[in-house]
Formats: C-alpha cells, structure tokens, sequence
C-alpha cells in the first residue's frame, strides 16, 4: 500500500522546479514536505510522472485505486480525483486535508463543490475551527443524506523545534506582515495603515515576503511605496525563512481569522513579538495574560510603538504571561510531533489497510 499526497491543482505556480525539488511555499510547502516525511516512500500527485528530489511524482491516472490512499489538499478535486481513479470499477481511497478554512474560497460553486466532497470522503482538519466551518458547510451545502454521514476530525499541526536560529537585533527594528498573502481577511490596508501611523513616530523597516501571485499584485505595489517598506518573495528554504524572522523585532497582525497561526507561532518562538487583534483565533495561540492583543486599531498603534521602542522590556513582558518562556510555553501547547501522531492515528483509523505491507 502507498500515499500519494496531492497539492496544486488550485495554484497557478509549479509544485517542484526544474531540479526536482519542492517548489510549494507557505503552509501548504510545509504540510507537503511533513506528509513526505511522515510518510518515507509517499509519492506526489502532479502533472507529470517523474522522478525528483528525494520522492516520486506521479500523475493520477497512474495511481493505484486499489493499494494507494490519496491524501488530498485539492479538496473541491476530491470528486474529480475519485472519477479517474475509479474508472475501472476499483474503489479509491481519498481523504481529505482542509489545511484552510473554507471562507477562503469566495463562490457558491465552490461551497457546493466542497461540502460534496467533505460528504463524500473523510475529511481531517487543521485547527478546531477549521473543522467547525467545515462541518457547518457540508449541512449547508449538501443534502441530509450525505451530510450526516460526513467523517470530520481535526488536529493541532504544531511547529517545528529544529530550525530557531539565534536572535541578531537589528539597528532599526523590522516589522513583519505575518503573511503570504493579501487576502481580503488579512486587512493589508489596515495593516498598512497602522504601521504608517507608527512609522511617523518611530524608526522602523516594513518587511513582506509574499506567495508570486501577490507580489505582482496592484496591492503589493502600494505597500512597497514607501521608503521604509521591503516587499520580497519567499526565502527559498524553510531555513532562510527562519534566519529572516532571527532579526526581525515584531509582527502586527490585523486577520479576522487564521486556520491555525501557523506564522504567528513560528514568529514567537523566534522572538518576535507579536501585536494580534483581541479575537478568538488569536487569543488560542497565546497564555492568558498576554500583553499585546488590541481592540482597536489606535491600540494596535500604541502596543506596537512601544514594542518598537523598548523591545527587550516587551519581550519580558510576553515572557512573564508565559510563566517562564514564550517559547517553551508555545511548544508545550503546539508539539509537533502531537501533530504527526494525531495524523498518523486518523489515518490508521479511517484507512486501516492502506499502511498494510
């Protein structure tokens, strides 16, 4: 038996370059990459068979509906998926992995398309919320006699330990937009607009590293207009990623949701700090107690001027919340190795003959 993980059918931009190696970024790269590790042997659902970088690429006709279990992040092509591999009577194996909360997708076509698949196929959750959504749209969108058999479960993913890099305290301080993308959820005017106002008042360096799509959009050029702004792609590797946020001094973040705060975590325990909005979502990431959740946005700009001008003194402070450590207390809540057992054990339990010998 064998995995195949798909990813890509949804993005304009390679899965793997010209030398076979990932080529996904954000957290959909990192998921990937973890599937690949979880699972030694896995091989990837693209557009051509070849053989890369330390893993297989196969296309999904050549699957094997009988031995192989799809582990999909393309879940609105969960249906497509099944008619291919089904073509000669066999019954696939296909779970879903809704690494994004539903919203994220803005059209009934596409609500309609995933609450089918979620009610057809089992379906595992990145974060507690992101299952709500999903449970509350398969009952939406789908009739009572598929959504209420629907399997639907959800796991922390938890954060790497093994890439923080030392902490390098720059002569201006680097404010981070703790995301990929500018999704309309994210607020990147606000966020601008906040930063802007700070940037009036104290010495700071803006810095985004967007996905390709939102580089090259009219939002990203506005942001990159100011002489204080850096707007950039992606570091390259996941330790580029994390030698950028050794130096970085602060986030603001200005999201009315997050799937999970995959960024916001991995910059905490990088010593970032962070500046959140006073919401459910991020309230879960941090202890009680933690000094920088604002309610509104004059607050936002006063938490932040002041991080930016004592940031040991902030740093002290988000520690003290903790008990102890941000960092230890973010990794006790958020292991990843919790996350990698509770991804094996859904899978064993869904698809118990798809890891058979």
């Amino acid at each position: 038996m064998g995995i195949a993980i798909k990813y890509g059918a949804m993005v304009d931009d390679p899965i793997v370059d010209d030398d076979g190696k990932l080529a996904i970024r954000g957290g959909a790269g990192a998921l990937v990459e973890r599937l690949l590790k979880i699972y030694p042997g896995a091989c990837l659902v693209g557009y051509e068979d070849r053989q890369c970088d330390g893993f297989e690429m196969k296309r999904d006709i050549n699957l094997d509906a009988e031995k192989d279990l799809v582990i999909n992040l393309d879940v609105m092509d969960s249906v497509g998926v099944f008619q291919v591999m089904h073509r000669h009577g066999a019954e696939p194996m296909i779970m879903n992995l809704q690494w994004l909360p539903p919203r994220h997708y803005h059209h009934k076509v596409n609500f309609a398309a995933m609450g089918l698949s979620y009610a057809l196929f089992p379906t595992l959750c990145s974060g507690e919320r992101t299952a709500a959504e999903v449970s509350e749209l398969t009952h939406r969108w789908t009739i009572p006699a598929l959504g209420n058999s629907a399997q639907i479960a959800w796991f922390q993913p938890g954060i790497r330990d093994d890439l923080l890099q030392p902490r390098v305290d720059t002569e201006v301080p680097e404010v981070l937009y703790p995301s990929i993308h500018l999704d309309a959820e994210k607020h990147p005017q606000q966020f601008m607009q906040i930063v802007t106002e700070v940037a009036a008042k104290v010495p700071l360096q803006m810095v985004a590293r967007l996905a390709p799509r939102d580089l090259v959009s009219l939002q990203a050029m506005r942001m990159s207009s100011a002489k204080w702004t850096t707007v950039g792609p992606l570091s390259a590797d996941r330790e580029g990623y994390w030698g950028t946020l050794a130096h970085t001094t602060a986030f603001l973040s200005t999201a009315t949701a997050e799937a999970y705060g995959l960024e916001e975590l991995e910059a905490l325990v990088a010593g970032v700090i962070g500046v959140m909005p006073k919401l459910p979502w991020a309230e879960v990431l941090v202890p009680t107690g933690y000094p920088y959740l604002y309610n509104s946005d004059a607050e936002a700009a006063m938490m932040l001027e002041n991080v930016l001008r004592d940031p040991k003194a902030a740093r002290r402070a988000i520690d003290e919340s903790a008990g102890g450590s941000i960092k230890d207390w973010v990794f006790a809540k958020h292991a990843r190795a919790a996350g990698n057992e509770a991804i094996e054990n859904q899978v064993k339990e869904w698809f118990p003959k798809a890891l058979e010998d």
